[in-house]
């Protein structure tokens, strides 16, 4: 897994989380859980990831979104016709 800007947003409010559960479950509880929450979110988002690189393929069209093949976007064709 590499390490992203994006993932100091998650840092930051996981922390935030574990500030808040401190008050119930103590620190070590809540760092437990704030750490399972952390590899949890990277394993879903990566495991997302991969879906989409193996369904697109080739790319996505940027005006409409579906799938390009043959380097041309089917939808925005049936569209011009």
């Amino acid at each position: 897994m590499k390490f992203e800007r994006r993932d100091l947003i998650l840092i930051a409010g996981l922390i935030l989380v574990m500030i808040g559960l401190i008050q119930y479950l103590g620190p070590a509880y809540s760092a437990i859980i704030v750490i399972g929450l952390y590899f949890g979110v990277k394993i879903y988002v990566g495991k997302k990831r991969q879906l989409i690189e193996q369904d697109v393929g080739e790319g996505i069209c940027m005006e409409c979104g579906f799938k390009i093949t043959n380097q041309r976007c089917l939808n925005c064709e049936k569209l011009e016709e």
